[in-house]
């Protein structure tokens, strides 16, 4: 048991509270050949994105839909994290979730532990990859209920920045108004803990079997659950 005081827990998903597999097998799947239709979009937020990813790729300025959406698909592939391609995954999702299309998935001691923690006074958020407009569907349209009401705040790599920058922490904490110590990070990616740490939050690394960093070496306490932290306030 890895006890900690803390007034602030800010969740990662993939790998944390969620299976990597799932997201990048069943939802990687649902977004791929929906690519080409919504970057054909008339739509700001779409059209930004789609400028990004001409930029971030490498293609000519002119590349049709079909071609950006091909590259995208190749960012999917290598599960590059970039963050064009993550709104417009968000985008579909959002649209997915709502039509019933597909739904999220949490390991087993997520949410209750959620629930016991925000019942305590201690405030959640979420810091993920994902952009924010795929993040609240996903906590919403969980298996085990609405988790929505519980989390606080949300934020990605476009509101806070990268995940393995402790700049990124920094923003977050000021955002929630938590001194960094206070602030408590749970992510299974050694870089990120390394991130967080260097920024004076308390970080938590879940280890969790059969995931892609389980085994890792890891610069914090390691848990295989949630259930193996004791928070208080």
């Amino acid at each position: 048991m890895t006890a900690i005081s803390a007034d602030v827990v800010v969740l990662d998903i993939e790998g944390t509270t969620s299976a990597a597999g799932f997201i990048l097998g069943d939802l990687y799947d649902y977004a791929r050949p929906r690519l080409d239709e919504v970057l054909g979009r008339d739509d700001d937020t779409v059209r930004a994105a789609r400028a990004d990813a001409i930029a971030e790729t490498g293609l000519d300025a002119d590349a049709t839909d079909a071609e950006v959406a091909d590259a995208l698909r190749g960012l999917m592939a290598s599960d590059v994290k970039s963050t064009p391609l993550k709104t417009l995954q968000g985008i579909i999702w959002a649209e997915g979730f709502a039509a019933g299309e597909i739904h999220s998935q949490f390991f087993e001691d997520v949410p209750p532990r959620l629930r016991a923690w925000h019942e305590a006074g201690i405030r959640l958020a979420v810091y993920s990859s994902g952009s924010v407009a795929s993040q609240v569907p996903w906590f919403r349209h969980a298996p085990q209920g609405d988790l929505t009401p519980l989390v606080e705040d949300f934020f990605d790599t476009v509101s806070a920045g990268p995940k393995k920058e402790s700049g990124s922490y920094d923003r977050i904490a000021a955002a929630l108004g938590v001194a960094p110590e206070r602030a408590l990070f749970l992510t299974d990616h050694p870089d990120e803990v390394a991130a967080a740490l260097a920024a004076d939050w308390q970080v938590v690394a879940l280890d969790r079997a059969g995931e892609p960093w389980h085994g890792a070496d890891f610069a914090s306490p390691s848990v295989a659950s949630f259930d193996e932290i004791e928070l208080s306030r």
